[in-house]
C-alpha cells in the first residue's frame, strides 16, 4: 500500500535522512548503512529450554521481528545456542554478563552477534583482544550495551551519575579498547528509563561515531507506559535519522514488543505498512457501542496479510467523509453500518452484520482490486 500523501501535496511525506554508518551484517540482516530499520526483542524463556525458546522465537518473527537476542547466564544456556543458532528462522545474539566465557560459546555456538555489557563482565579490559580475535575469526558483530545500572564507578563520580554524557563517554571508551585491536564491527546501545536523557544520549553519541546505533528505551514499564515512552523517544531520533534497529523493552510478552516496534516504524514510513485500522474516538453522537465494535474488528482482521487501512466510524459526521482516504470502512447509526470504499457508500447492512460485511469486501478488493456490485 503506498505511504499516504502529506494533506494538499499529493506526495507523500518525506522520510528523514538517515545518519551515516558503517554496515554490519547480522547473520542474514544488514543494520546500519541505508539497510531497512530492523525491529528486535530479547526471549523470555528459559535459554536452556530449547523447544519453549524456538517457539518463542516462532511467534515474534512471525509478528515481524528481524533478530532475537537470547540470555544466557548459564552453562545450561549456552550449551543451548548451537541447536537455537542452528534452527531459528532468524538471526540469533547472545546476551552475555558477567562471564567472558559465554562470548567464546556463544561464537563457537554460531550465534550471529553477541552482546556484551562490559560494566558487568568480570576481567573485560584483559580480554578484550581474545573475544575480538574469536569475533573477527567468526565474522560476528559485538554489540556494546550500556545503561545507568552498569555505569564505572569512576565515570558516575566525573559526571555526576548517569548522565548523557556518562553513558556516551563510556561506550566510546569500551569500542576504543576493540578498535586497539583492529575489531571495528561493533553496534552500539546506550539506554535509560527516561525517554529524554535516551534520546540526548544517542544525539550526542551520533556526533562523537560513525558506528550503528541500537534504539531502546531501558526499563520502560508496562505495555501502555512502556510503548509511549518509547514512541517517544524513537520518533524524535528516527525523525532526525538517528538510530538503525530498535527494540520496544515492554513488562508484557516479547511478541507485543515486536508488533509496538513494527507499529512505530510503519507510523513513521520506516516500514511498510500492514493493516490500520483509522477509528474515531467517540463522541455524543454515538449510537453504536464504538469501542466494543472495533475491538471486535481488530480482533477479525488480526493477521490479515494485507496492508489495507479499514475505518469504524462511530456516527455520519465522522464517516466516509473524514475516512476517504481509507480502503474500507463502515459509518454506524441506527442500528445500521454504511459500509463504504474509498469514501463511497456501497452498502448499508445491519449491525451485527457489521463485522463480517468489511471482512467480506476486505477479500473482495484483495482478490479484484475492485469492490463488489451491491447486492441489496
Amino acid at each position: 500500500m503506498p505511504a499516504p500523501s502529506t494533506p494538499g501535496t499529493g506526495q507523500a511525506p518525506q522520510v528523514p535522512v538517515r545518519r551515516r554508518t558503517r554496515k554490519l551484517k547480522v547473520g542474514d540482516v544488514s543494520v546500519g548503512g541505508d539497510a531497512p530499520i530492523s525491529v528486535q526483542t530479547m526471549t523470555t524463556t528459559k535459554t536452556a529450554d530449547v523447544d519453549a525458546t524456538l517457539q518463542q522465537i516462532a511467534e515474534v518473527t512471525a509478528a515481524g521481528c528481524d533478530i532475537i537476542r537470547v540470555a544466557v547466564p548459564t552453562n545450561d544456556d549456552a550449551a543451548a545456542l548451537p541447536a537455537i543458532a542452528a534452527k531459528s528462522p532468524v538471526p540469533v545474539i547472545a546476551d552475555i554478563h558477567f562471564q567472558p566465557r559465554y562470548v567464546f560459546a556463544a561464537l563457537e555456538a554460531g550465534c550471529a552477534a553477541v552482546r556484551v555489557n562490559p560494566g558487568n563482565i568480570k576481567r573485560f579490559d584483559d580480554r578484550v583482544g581474545e573475544i575480538a580475535s574469536a569475533a573477527l575469526a567468526a565474522g560476528v558483530p559485538i554489540r556494546i550495551g550500556v545503561n545507568a545500572g552498569s555505569l564505572d564507578k569512576r565515570l558516575l563520580a566525573k559526571h555526576g551519575g548517569p548522565t548523557p554524557a556518562a553513558l556516551v563517554e563510556s561506550a566510546l571508551w569500551e569500542a576504543s579498547l576493540f578498535e586497539e585491536h583492529g575489531f571495528r564491527d561493533v553496534k552500539i546501545a546506550v539506554k535509560h528509563h527516561d525517554p529524554l536523557t535516551m534520546v540526548a544520549a544517542n544525539r550526542l553519541l551520533a556526533e562523537r561515531c560513525d558506528y550503528p546505533l541500537h534504539l531502546g528505551v531501558t526499563e520502560a514499564g508496562p505495555a501502555f507506559q512502556g510503548s509511549i515512552k518509547s514512541a517517544t523517544a524513537f520518533s524524535i531520533l528516527l525523525g532526525e535519522g538517528i538510530g538503525d534497529t530498535i527494540r520496544v523493552s515492554l513488562s508484557a510478552p516479547p511478541v507485543e514488543q515486536v508488533k509496538a516496534g513494527c507499529q512505530i516504524l510503519s507510523s513513521l514510513n520506516l516500514r511498510p505498512r500492514k493493516l490500520e485500522i483509522v477509528s474515531c474516538p467517540g463522541c455524543g453522537r454515538l449510537q453504536v457501542d464504538l469501542h466494543k465494535l472495533t475491538g471486535q474488528v481488530e480482533a477479525a482482521f488480526d493477521g490479515f496479510p494485507h496492508p489495507l487501512r479499514i475505518a469504524v466510524m462511530g456516527c455520519v459526521v465522522n464517516g466516509p467523509g473524514e475516512a476517504k482516504e481509507a480502503d474500507i470502512g463502515v459509518s454506524c447509526g441506527n442500528g445500521k453500518g454504511q459500509i463504504f470504499h474509498k469514501g463511497h457508500v456501497i452498502k448499508t447492512v445491519p449491525e451485527s452484520k457489521i463485522v463480517e460485511a468489511l471482512l467480506d469486501e476486505a477479500q473482495s478488493l484483495v482478490e479484484t482490486d475492485v469492490p463488489r456490485e451491491d447486492t441489496q
